[in-house]
């Protein structure tokens, strides 16, 4: 018999915040079908506050607690069965952040865990990103967020090594990387890539996503190191306005994806890679995933019992 269950996910990250609603079809002898019902994104970056001034300001934190209101809201109308809600780098890195999330669970009824970056890179491995992986293939994996940016190697399907560095596109906008943490950056993945033939990148965000979609690219296809230099080069010579004006892109975007694609260039050039994949996956999908997952563990403990 088919069964329509509801999951939902709540990345707070340091540049916007998602709210991830997903339909999990379960059906007798087939695969379990994850379908996206509902996905609101709310432009609230509080890595301006948290990198520059080290603390969630008054405003923000007013703006994050009306969101998470409205989130809980909208999840009863969807029905939503059950919720995580992940905070990052911003909310890990305030002197506020554990007091506001105390505060949004009392004023909006929402429960969020402050993950690492090792967590948060574990969750989105918990995505289809498994099953994209070529087993014969090594790949770079760069998760690019606003406040940190996650490096894994995968070699024949597996984890091999993994390093988190505090380097995100809103902390490069407010000039805050020095030439030592690019440096350690660097070191890292040329030595973690160096004992490899060949290496493939892979990216996640809602940056390389853009710049994938503004490829005009196919679905599957990767883009080439060629390419993304050429695109951040004219991302650059445009103002600010113009990228909001000419090209469509949001205000909280328009500023942020010239570093992400820095981010990605230089993974290219000290990994020695020439392709890079952009599967849609995220931090958001992991959740849903990882929540199906535990609650399919509970049911199957309680019937062996």
């Amino acid at each position: 018999m088919l069964k329509i269950r509801k999951f939902a996910a709540i990345d707070i990250g340091s540049n916007a915040v998602r709210l991830l609603i997903n339909n999990v079809i379960e059906y007798p002898d087939s695969p379990t079908q994850f379908k996206k019902s509902a996905l609101v994104r709310v432009p609230v970056r509080l890595g301006e506050d948290s990198f520059t001034v080290g603390e969630i300001s008054k405003l923000n934190a007013s703006r994050i607690i009306d969101t998470m209101k409205s989130f809980k809201l909208l999840m009863r109308v969807h029905g939503v069965e059950h919720y995580m809600a992940c905070a990052t780098s911003a909310m890990r890195e305030a002197n506020n952040g554990n007091e506001l999330v105390d505060i949004i669970r009392q004023k909006a009824g929402i429960d969020i865990e402050i993950i690492d970056g090792k967590k948060e890179a574990a969750i989105i491995a918990s995505t289809d990103l498994y099953s994209l992986l070529d087993k014969e293939k090594t790949y770079l994996y760069v998760d690019v967020g606003g406040g940190s940016t996650e490096f894994t190697i995968f070699d024949c399907g597996k984890i091999v090594e993994s390093k988190s560095f505090k380097v995100g596109t809103v902390r490069l906008l407010n000039e805050m990387i020095s030439k030592q943490t690019w440096s350690e950056i660097q070191k890292w993945i040329t030595k973690a890539s160096k004992r490899y033939k060949k290496i493939d990148i892979i990216g996640s965000g809602g940056n390389i996503n853009k710049l994938f979609k503004m490829s005009a690219s196919k679905p599957g296809e990767a883009l080439s190191y060629v390419y993304l230099n050429s695109q951040y080069q004219f991302l650059q010579e445009l103002t600010y306005e113009q990228r909001i004006a000419d090209l469509g892109l949001n205000p909280d975007r328009a500023d942020v994806i010239i570093p992400a694609a820095q981010i990605y260039l230089n993974a290219f050039k000290w990994s020695g890679a020439k392709k890079l994949h952009v599967p849609k996956i995220g931090l958001s999908d992991g959740i849903i995933k990882l929540l199906y997952s535990q609650q399919k563990n509970q049911v199957n403990s309680y019937l062996e019992n």
